[in-house]
This record gives structure tokens, C-alpha cells and sequence, in this order.
């Protein structure tokens, strides 16, 4: 979705196992295209796609061809060979449309001696960033994809050498090259120094994260800077406003004709808007976050799925992202945690065997997200706790079942592998 050479290793086993999932197979193969095929696909008489998790793109000139993001490392060498059947013309220009690494640590394999890297001025900040907090993203991964922890931390300290730009824009850059002209235009969305390539001449938009088939990770689980709603909102609008008959997303498969495309972004474009409306209509209203997480849905005609990303999440980033942590409870502006109260009221109601009584109730009628909380609580009381773990270990189940999103799924296993690998008198879960 640290975003870096782990993260995508992590993701690609993850959403592999996420697709085995029957009901969420078909949005997540939206999301994340076909990793299976043996062919480039041909988009366009000058337009080639290497289909993976992270899409890698080849357009053909005259004069040499230019590389659209170059998908993760371990996979790049494979998109090179697709790609290479297809023409084996010399690398002009490789073009990264944001900084996370499924879409540039593959550029090694591509990259010649002549190559020109293009990216948007904020990618080299966007690369410190991810360096500056590379560990605490690394333990991040490892919970949310299910990865070893402690390899995931050794890959972040053993880093690799990178490709890096050329070429750095601000909000506009272009060239031609082979008669072909390549537009680039800074597009913030999924990150702040995104970009979307725009050919002119097959009105043709790569437009990276900014599109996928699911509401966009507004706030990602792992953890994310805010991504401003309105900022994709506009990034939306400029994209549209070039009218463009192919859509290439660098994460599944492209939309060719140009009322899909423009009906497909359209929603996109008007479910963020919404999104981004009732969360401020809720904050000036004196609505507290967890209350809009729970109230503000989207109708049926904007309703893009949730197989990656997910509104309740999204509300609450777009809430932070305007306010910040403190919710105006006096309580919240000092050290003592919520779980250090907490564990008086367990001690109150009985010990953590009564509360965990009352968590297996909860699971049973239904609501297993309120049992969780219980079990939090329990365990924070009395580490180790057999029969909170149960009750812990019940709840979670009960939420993989009915879990449709990629990213809550690997939160949940990574819960329940918390619980289910330790003994009770070793448990701080």
C-alpha cells in the first residue's frame, strides 16, 4: 500500500491469500490484476502493460520507449522479459508516478546508461520519509501482511542501492520523444507528490494510485501521512477534464472507451467527495469521530467497494487530518491511557474471567467488535488470562469470517496469531 522493498514483498503474499477468499475475489483481482499472465497485454497499437500486483507499462516510440512504473523487484525482471518480447528498443525514459517501492525498485532492470528518470519534485522527500521511519514501517508490514518481523527489519537495515530521478518537476513537465508527446502532470492523491502521464495523441492517462478498483486508502492501516480528500478530488478533475479514452491504473486493469472512463472516475471522484462532505458536515454538526465512522456510508450508486480500502477508516483520517488527535475529552490531554482506566473498571466488575464471560456473550449475539474491546481490556488487567484469550480468540475469528477487506483480514491474523502462539501465562495480548 514501511511502503518500501518489504512492503511490497508482504503485499504480494498477502493479497495473493486475500484472493482465495471467495466473496472478495472479484474486487481484489479489480484492485490488483492478473499476477499470472504470461503475455504483455496489448492496450494500444503503442501501449503494452506487464500485469502483476504493481503494473508495469511500456510505450513505444519511434525513437526508443519509455517505462511507466517498474512494479516491485521481484517481479520486474519478469515484466522485463514480457515486455521485452514485445520490443527490445532502447529505454529513453522511466517514469515513476509516486515514490511508494511496488512502483520503483523494479526501475534497476530497466534503467541504461542513457535513461532518463522523470518524477515529481516531492519524491525525494517522499523516499526520506519512508527512509526516516523505515523501522516502525517494517514492524508495521510484518503485522498487516503476516511477514517475520525481524527480516522484514533486516531487509530495511540492509538496504539496496536505488534508482533515482533525473529529471524533478513541480506541477507540470513534458517532452516528445519520437514523435510522440508525453504530458506529465502533478496529481496529489494517494500520495502528495503523485503524478499522472498523459498522451495526448491516444488520449491515453496512466494514472498510478490514484484509481483502483475500491475506495481508496485515504488513511492506510500501516500508517500514512494524510492523504487529503480533496486533493484526489481535484487530481480527479484534471485527469477528466483531459477527456481520456484509456485509463491505466498502475494497480489492475486498464478501462478503454471514453464514457467508461469517464463514468469510472466520475464515481470514483464523487465517492471521495462524499466521503470528505459528510465527515465535515458531522465535525461542524458536533459529532464525535466514532460516531461518523459508524453513520456515514456510501449510497448505492457511489458505492466503489471496500476491498482495499474503507470509508469508516477514511472518515477517520479526513476527521485527524483537519483536527488532530485531541477529541475535547479533558482526559485525553495527559499520558494515562485509556487501558489504565480500563483495567479499574475489570477489577470492578469481577477480574478478567467476568468480563471474558461477557466478551463470549457479545460474540455469540453478534457483535464481536465490542467483544474485542472486552478482551483488550481483560487482558490489560490480567496478562494471560486463559479465558479472556478465548474470548479474544473468538472474537477475531468471528471477524475474519465476515471480513471482505484485504487489509483488516491481515490485522485480524496478525491478532489471532498473537493469541494462538503464546500460552496463557505468556500472553500480553
Amino acid at each position: 500500500m514501511r511502503y518500501g522493498f518489504t512492503h511490497g514483498l508482504a503485499l504480494l503474499t498477502a493479497v495473493t491469500a486475500a484472493l482465495a477468499v471467495a466473496p472478495c475475489s472479484a474486487q481484489l483481482e479489480g484492485v490488483l490484476g492478473a499476477a499470472t499472465r504470461t503475455e504483455a497485454t496489448k492496450v494500444h497499437e503503442r501501449i503494452y502493460q506487464a500485469a502483476g500486483f504493481g503494473n508495469t507499462f511500456m510505450v513505444l516510440t519511434d525513437d526508443g520507449n519509455v517505462i511507466i512504473d517498474t512494479s516491485l523487484r521481484d517481479t520486474a525482471e519478469k515484466h522485463q522479459k514480457l515486455l521485452r518480447k514485445v520490443s527490445t528498443a532502447p529505454i529513453r525514459y522511466i517514469i515513476f508516478t509516486h515514490a511508494h517501492e511496488d512502483h520503483t525498485t523494479g526501475a534497476a532492470f530497466w534503467k541504461e546508461p542513457d535513461t532518463q528518470v522523470v518524477a515529481q519534485r516531492l519524491f525525494t522527500e517522499m523516499r526520506q520519509y519512508q527512509d526516516r521511519l523505515g523501522e516502525f514501517f517494517a514492524r508495521r508490514n510484518a503485522a498487516q501482511f503476516g511477514f517475520d518481523e525481524e527480516k522484514l527489519l533486516e531487509a530495511v537495515r540492509g538496504r539496496r542501492p536505488r534508482v533515482e530521478p533525473t529529471i524533478l518537476f513541480d506541477d507540470r513537465h513534458e517532452f516528445e520523444l519520437g514523435g510522440t508527446k508525453f504530458e506529465l502532470y502533478h496529481t496529489p492523491g494517494e500520495t502528495y507528490e503523485h503524478l499522472t502521464v498523459w498522451l495526448p495523441q491516444y488520449k491515453a492517462a496512466f494514472v498510478g494510485d490514484n484509481f483502483y478498483a475500491s475506495f481508496p486508502n485515504l488513511y492506510t492501516l500501516r500508517g500514512t501521512r494524510p492523504r487529503w480528500a480533496l486533493d484526489y478530488v481535484d487530481s480527479l478533475n484534471k485527469v477528466l477534464a483531459l477527456k481520456p479514452e484509456i485509463l491505466l491504473p498502475s494497480h489492475g486493469d486498464p478501462i478503454t472507451g471514453g464514457d467508461k472512463v469517464a463514468a469510472a472516475l466520475s464515481r470514483y471522484r464523487d465517492a471521495i467527495q462524499y466521503v470528505h462532505d459528510a465527515t465535515v458536515r458531522g465535525m461542524n454538526d458536533g459529532k464525535d469521530v466514532y460516531t461518523l465512522m459508524r453513520e456515514i456510508k456510501l449510497p448505492p450508486e457511489l458505492d466503489v467497494g471496500d476491498a482495499y480500502g474503507k470509508v469508516s477508516w477514511s472518515v477517520r483520517g479526513i476527521y485527524e487530518g483537519y483536527v488532530g488527535w485531541f477529541d475535547g475529552d479533558a482526559a485525553t490531554m495527559y499520558s494515562e491511557g485509556p487501558q489504565e482506566a480500563d483495567v479499574e473498571l475489570v477489577r470492578l466488575a469481577g477480574g478478567a474471567d467476568a468480563v471474558a464471560k461477557r466478551a463470549v456473550a457479545l460474540s455469540e449475539a453478534g457483535e464481536p467488535v465490542r467483544a474485542l474491546r472486552l478482551t483488550a481490556t481483560a487482558l490489560a488487567c490480567e496478562p494471560g488470562n486463559e479465558a479472556a484469550m478465548k474470548a479474544r480468540a473468538a472474537a477475531l475469528k468471528a471477524l475474519l469470517a465476515r471480513s471482505r477487506n484485504s487489509n483488516e483480514r491481515g490485522w485480524l491474523a496478525n491478532a489471532l496469531r498473537k493469541i494462538e502462539s503464546k500460552p496463557p501465562a505468556a500472553a500480553t495480548q
